[in-house]
Order: C-alpha cells, then structure tokens, then sequence
C-alpha cells in the first residue's frame, strides 16, 4: 500500500510537470506517465478483482475499474492525454482514500487472544502445585484461583469462595458472589479470596473461546447489504462495455456517419460516460462526513456503516456500560425512628471502607466522610459485613441472611427490588434497622437518544445479562419496550440475528467483550469509547465521549449525506445524458466532453465537502 501511495504521489508530480511543459512530446509523455504510473495499482488491482469475482460467480463480472482503464486509454488514442491523467488520477485518489478509511487494519481477535488466560496452576499428584498453560488442562483436573487472578477456564468451584468480576462475560456489573458447587467462566477475575475449582471444559470449548470463535465467523461473513453491492456493482461497467460496439456501428449504419467519425464519436461516448463524477458523488460527501463526525467524537471505520445508519430497522443496547453508568449509586436509605442515624451512617461508612465491593464504594461515597476507625470489621464473602463496635454487633448484608425482619422492612425491599435495585438491610446486634438500595444509573443521554430513535422508527431492544427485574426497571425509565434479561454472550447473537430476521438493518450498541460478537454480526456494531479494545475494534462506529446523543447526531448526518450523494449521482447520470445526447447530435467535441465532464466532477466533489461545515450535535 504504502508503494502504491508513492507512485500515486509521482504521478501527481508527472501531471503537474506535464501541464506546465508546452512541447507536445515531452508534455504528452509525462501526462500518459502519470496516468499509467498513478494508476497503475489500482488498475491491476481492479484487473484482479475483475479475474476473482468472474471466477466466484461463473459469469463476466467487471468493476468500475476496468471501465476507467478503457475510458483513460480512449482519452490517449484522441490525443486528449489531460483528460486520460486527470480521469485516473480522480478515481485513483478517491480510491486509496476510500481504501484509507475502510480498510483499516483490525485487530479484534489479536486483542481477544491477549485477553485469554494463558496458565494456570494445578494441583499435581504430590498435591503441590505445578503451573501449566491453560491448552494443556484436562477436564477434571484441580486447579486453585488466587485472589485478583483470572479464571483460566470453565469449570465448578469445590472449595471456598469467590466474588467474581464477570463483566467480559455477563455483562453484569457487579460481582457475582459464589459457593461451592457454582459454576465460574474463564477469562473472569477474582476477588479477595482464594479458591479451588475443577476443570469441566477445555480451553477451546469455553465460553470465552467461543467468543473467539464466533468474532472470526463474523468477520468472514459479509452483511447482505454488502453482498447486494457486490452482485450490482458490475451491471453499469456491462451496461457501458455492452453499448460501446452499438453506438461505434449505429455510427456508419444507422446516422450516416464515415467510419473515422464513428471512431471518433465512440471515443467521446466513452470518455463521457467514463465514472469520474459518480466515482466522485459519493467519496468525498462519505469523507466529509466521517471528519465532521470525528470532529464531534464519532468515528466510523468506513463510509458504508455511515451510509446504512438510516436505513436502520433496529438497534440492540447492551444495559451495563452503554444505556447505564457500568457502575451502582445509593439511591435509598431508610432507617428506623428510633435509630441515631449520624452515627450509625458513621460505622456503616467506617465497615465498607474496609471492603472492596463496588457496592461499598457505592456506599462510601454517598454517605459524609467519618474518621472512625473499626479493627473487627469481618467481610464473609456471600454474606455481608459485621463488626463489633461498643459492646454491640452491626451486620450488613443481603435481606435472605436475615432470618428476623421488621415487615416493614422486609416490604420495602421487595418494593425497591422489583425497581431493579440491589438492596442491602443493617441490623444491631440482629435486630434489622434500616436498608441501603443501590441500582446501576441510566446515563443521562441515553432517554434523549432513545426517544430520537423511537421518533425515526428505530426500534431499540435492550439486551442485557441482569436479572429480569433490573433490566425491565431500566428499560422502563429509559422508555425501552423490549428488554431481554437474563442473556449470555451466544444468546446475544442469536437475539441480533432475529432481531435481523424481522427488521434488517440491525445495529448492536455495546462496550465488553461478551457484546463482541454481536457488533461483528450486526449490519452496524457501535461500541462505546470506554469500552474495552475488543469491542472497540470490532465496531464499525465509536462513541469516544460515550455519549448516546452523539449517535442521534450521527444519524442525522447520516441523512443528510445520502441525500448529497443522491443529488451527486443524479447530476452526474444528468451530465453523462447530456453529453450522449448531445454527441449523438454530434453537437460536442473533445473539449467540451472535458468541460462538462470535469466540470460536473468538480460540482459534486465541491457539494460533497458541504458536510464538512460546522454543525450543531
């Protein structure tokens, strides 16, 4: 590529030293070198597709390359060596930038394949522990997960406990907390707490491998809106060639013409028909808009993911990280009468710091900052927190570890659990006194863009790995209809490809790397900007500020392109009508074929930048 930009650039230097050289031996030598030598490799390369796409489909595929081959070599054999030069030189440029845009290299699976765990440590016959790459684990074998280190595969825990990050996985943001007998995912990361768990999947079966697995079938398999440009991109160069011997024998048979005039008026037929300004109607509008997104945190990886953004039937979200914070907030807390709530804030405060829990985290920084100290803080993974404090017993913890409720109490929580929210009860010395709720936020944007959408029916499905009641609390407050709970990563593709089975075009929204495969088999895949790389580099688009109201703007872009390219393709076809007619008529030349030719090319080219001008999101 980078050989072919060089001789691109040389033939740009040739063109210009062609025009300001007057001798006409010299002059034309360096314009037919600069059309050869700029547009060497995209010729050969169309040359080569021609060749590929023929064999694939068993019948005669051309592509618009070949027909500005024959145009430019028409051009020369009247002697017209600028417009030769400057047809290649046009199309070529717009190519490599075309290429530049879309064909940036991708590095998804690189990036998963870093991700997977690599080692593990199992137990060996002796009972000592012998660390060995994670290909080499059998199902059965014995292996123990130190605390903060990632789960080399699938397998059951069978001896202690763990609070296991299964974002990559689930998608859920918080932990989940398990026992003896559950089941753990490889490529997770554990907690606090050290533990050992058997083997029940080898490294290739796991679900992390199949999300491996499934990227790559994704990736080799084009999108039917792309296997429709495909099938529909020879049928104009066909058109072209088909009417080439017509309009050269129609000459001497059908208008009186000599045989030199009917050479003649084939070769400007061609030089006007050539797809300079149709190359040009749709290039520079794709870039202009690209930029401007960029400019406004929205990058596309290609022009034809922004084109297909308002053809869009559909768009999945993922819950946690894109329409949500990714992380809890306290929402509620609610004390008995009778309670000092100050200082009970103060030890609530004083036990969650010495805990890790997102949920702490949450806590701590809701409540006033407190300067008590507490020694006998115990943090009981699945249970909860407890302390001693002044000859009494303060426990926090999940509603079922209380045996003892206040009704009251006890009502609230399953009120406030029903919204979706992760409740938490304080007791003294048992007795319960109050409750903490906690709930991952919708991000502010995410109502706006969602009713943006709704409005230009878009149907938007919220598909997330939270349980039934967070996931349709949120989707009501976002005002999302349809949610599907409960989803782990296979299903996630499955529901994008019935979602495409319904109402295609599809676009998937997501930031982990459970929602890698999805993004890949969606028409479009979005990924918020901070996301993980994996997702990121699976995406067509990236909202970098992870800002949602970016994407209505996006799609409102998206609009407005389309239909500059549409104006651009039908001016263009205008002109190439024009001067058919016109040469029928026999009432243009060369020159004026020049003219209206480049002079259309320049219009489009020039309409195309309009989006480049500034915009409000």
């Amino acid at each position: 590529m980078t050989k072919a930009i060089g001789l691109y650039l040389f033939g740009v230097i040739a063109f210009i030293g062609g025009l300001w050289i007057s001798q006409p031996l010299p002059r034309a030598t360096l314009l037919i070198l600069a059309a050869v030598v700029a547009g060497y490799h995209v010729i050969a390369e169309g040359v080569v597709e021609t060749i590929q796409a023929s064999k694939a489909r068993h019948r005669f595929s051309p592509n618009i390359h070949i027909l500005m081959a024959l145009a430019a070599i028409g051009a020369i054999a009247i002697g017209s060596f600028e417009e030769a030069s400057m047809l290649i030189l046009i199309f070529a440029g717009a190519h490599f930038l075309e290429e530049y845009v879309e064909n940036k290299s991708r590095k998804e699976i690189t990036a998963l394949l870093a991700m997977a765990p690599l080692e593990a440590r199992r137990y060996g016959h002796d009972g000592e522990f012998e660390v060995v790459p994670v290909a080499e684990l059998e199902i059965g074998d014995r292996l123990q997960i130190l605390n903060g280190a990632q789960v080399p595969t699938d397998g059951v825990i069978v001896a202690g406990t763990a609070s296991l990050d299964e974002s990559a996985i689930s998608g859920e943001s918080i932990p989940r907390e398990k026992q003896v007998g559950d089941e753990v995912f490889g490529g997770t990361i554990n907690g606090q707490s050290t533990f050992d768990m058997r083997v029940t999947k080898k490294s290739d079966e796991t679900v992390f491998a199949k999300i491996i697995q499934m990227v790559q079938a994704a990736q080799q398999s084009p999108t039917k809106m792309a296997s429709v440009i495909q099938r529909f991109e020879p049928i104009y160069v066909k058109a072209v060639l088909v009417a080439l011997p017509i309009v050269f024998l129609a000459g001497p048979f059908l208008l009186q013409w000599s045989w030199m005039t009917s050479i003649y008026r084939t070769i400007v037929f061609l030089v006007a028909v050539s797809p300079c300004a149709l190359a040009a109607s749709a290039v520079p509008a794709t870039l202009s808009g690209i930029s401007n997104l960029a400019r406004h945190g929205v990058l596309f990886k290609g022009g034809s993911y922004l084109a297909n953004l308002t053809q869009l039937k559909a768009i999945a979200f993922d819950k946690t990280g894109t329409l949500t914070e990714g992380r809890p907030v306290m929402t509620n807390s609610e004390f008995a009468p009778h309670v000092d709530q100050a200082a009970l804030t103060a030890i609530i405060t004083a036990m969650e710091k010495q805990s890790n829990h997102p949920l702490a985290t949450a806590i701590v920084a809701h409540f006033p900052a407190s300067d008590l100290v507490l020694e006998s803080v115990r943090n009981e993974i699945g249970k909860g927190l407890t302390a001693e404090y002044q000859g009494h017993t303060y426990t926090i913890g999940k509603p079922q570890r209380f045996t003892h409720v206040d009704p009251i109490f006890r009502q609230r929580a399953k009120v406030l659990g029903q919204q979706g929210k992760t409740v938490v009860l304080v007791a003294i010395d048992q007795q319960v006194v109050g409750l903490i709720a906690l709930m991952d936020q919708a991000k502010s944007s995410a109502k706006a863009a969602i009713a943006y959408l709704k409005h230009h029916d878009i149907q938007p499905v919220m598909i997330t790995g939270d349980g039934k009641q967070t996931g349709e609390a949120v989707a009501a407050d976002l005002g999302i209809e349809q949610v599907v709970t409960d989803v782990m990563p296979e299903q996630k593709v499955s529901i994008v490809k019935q979602l495409q089975e319904k109402m295609r075009p599809v676009a998937m929204v997501g930031d982990g790397v459970n929602d890698a495969p999805a993004l890949a088999n969606a028409e479009v895949g979005i990924a918020m900007g901070s996301g993980t790389d994996v997702a990121i580099d699976v995406a067509d688009v990236v909202l970098v500020k992870n800002d949602l109201s970016r994407l209505a703007f996006a799609h409102r872009l998206s609009a407005k392109m389309n239909r500059i390219v549409i104006e651009n393709l039908l001016f263009s076809m205008a002109v190439v009508v024009m001067l058919v007619i016109l040469n029928v008529l026999q009432l243009t030349n060369i020159a004026w074929g020049v003219v209206f030719h480049e002079g259309s090319t320049l219009v489009v080219i020039l309409n195309g930048l309009r989006l480049l001008l500034p915009q409000k999101p």
